[in-house]
């Protein structure tokens, strides 16, 4: 397997634990590491900037009734706050970079760090492995990709969430 090759450091990821995600630490830097080889696989050639809240299920169910107004935890919610024509078109985008910061902010992701581990038991895998996953998933997102309204979509964002899990080499 090969390893990310995800050596120029332009975006600025801030990733955090909330303080209900106390019983499941995930790995930090494996998330950056993971956003950063997506952007770079993806082709996102100008400096983003990515949030991350890793909380429990108490918290991510009340967001996602609150924002998406489903009345249940799930695993990771994004947040894009960028309008992309096509799934991870920076270039035909009519995107919009901070004056402040000179970043293109790209949104938000939420992981539970509770479902993480017990996804990662059901499916026989690492948490790292789960919680790689599921980064790069919401990175696609953020990007534009979608996997719930067609067929087409769905293939195209699996084929670039393998890609890119292979990259990693997880």
């Amino acid at each position: 397997m090969s390893v990310c090759k995800c050596t120029v450091h332009k975006h600025k990821i801030y990733a955090r634990h909330s303080r209900g995600a106390t019983a499941v630490r995930l790995p930090i830097p494996l998330i950056k590491k993971s956003i950063r080889c997506a952007l770079r696989l993806e082709g996102i050639d100008v400096s983003c900037e990515v949030s991350v809240l890793i909380t429990d299920d108490t918290e991510i169910h009340n967001i996602n009734r609150e924002f998406r107004g489903i009345d249940k935890p799930t695993d990771v919610l994004s947040f894009p706050m960028q309008d992309f024509p096509m799934p991870g078109q920076i270039a035909t985008c009519a995107c919009e970079v901070d004056p402040e910061t000179g970043l293109l902010p790209l949104g938000d992701i939420i992981l539970s760090s509770e479902r993480v581990e017990k996804q990662a038991r059901e499916h026989g895998q690492s948490r790292e492995r789960e919680t790689a996953f599921l980064t790069v998933h919401s990175v696609l997102h953020l990007l534009g990709y979608d996997h719930t309204e067609e067929a087409d979509g769905r293939k195209l964002m699996r084929g670039r969430e393998k890609a890119i899990m292979h990259e990693l080499g997880i």
